[in-house]
């Protein structure tokens, strides 16, 4: 007899595949408005760049991303100037400034660019709307209200440093909630994988339904085609 897969034993859940937030320090969020001061600047288990506690007037604390270049002591305007740091609506923002921690809509938060190195940049304004245009080349139309902090985000470089040992890479792993190492599916024996064993050739289909409960959503996912494309 057989037992789960990984990602159907990740759906079911456990021990092994929970992500261990009580480590974390909490929700990255803006503040309704106002000016803030750069308590401190720490470290996150559960993010790839560093966060700053940025403290209001009224005594409130919040989460931001810390932008490369900001430091403790620094103050962070929700309507001030385009400088690093500070959180502002798309439409007061020039073209060609980098921004992170865009929001999709407007309050809903910083949703997008959230990792140490990655930014967007402003590239141009319509009535209503302002165009963003990210590292990969895509463009996105977004609400003129939504807010965006200028700069980038802080630890960009932390990819170029290697893991000296392999322990080190587990543990930085299992503070993400995955999994390592894995294994393929084609190199498991057929009691461990679908995909397991030298029989199995072709493999089986390996479409699931979009509304296929989580612990079953396993393969692709509700795709457009399956196999391979004739030639003309």
């Amino acid at each position: 007899m057989g037992k789960r897969i990984i990602p159907r034993a990740r759906g079911k859940g456990g021990p092994r595949y929970v992500s261990p937030s009580h480590r974390f320090l909490g929700r990255v969020e803006y503040a309704p408005a106002g000016i803030g001061q750069v308590k401190d600047i720490v470290n996150d288990p559960g993010r790839s760049a560093p966060v700053a506690i940025v403290k209001f007037q009224d005594g409130k604390e919040v989460l931001h991303i810390a932008a490369e270049g900001l430091r403790v002591g620094d103050l962070v305007s929700y309507d001030g100037s385009p400088s690093t740091g500070n959180v502002l609506q798309l439409a007061k923002i020039p073209e060609g400034t980098k921004i992170f921690c865009v929001e999709t809509y407007p309050k809903s938060g910083p949703k997008m660019c959230r990792s140490s190195g990655v930014f967007a940049m402003v590239v141009g304004k319509r009535e209503g709307t302002v165009t963003i245009e990210f590292s990969s080349g895509k463009l996105k139309d977004l609400n003129e209200n939504c807010r965006a902090s200028i700069g980038i985000p802080a630890g960009g470089g932390r990819e170029e440093r290697p893991f000296a040992k392999a322990g080190k890479k587990v543990y930085a792993m299992y503070a993400r909630g995955r999994l390592y190492p894995r294994s393929k599916g084609s190199r498991m024996t057929p009691t461990d994988h679908p995909y397991g064993g030298r029989q199995h050739r072709p493999r089986p289909s390996k479409s699931v339904s979009r509304h296929a409960p989580p612990g079953a959503k396993v393969g692709s996912i509700s795709p457009r085609r399956m196999g391979k494309r004739k030639g003309k």
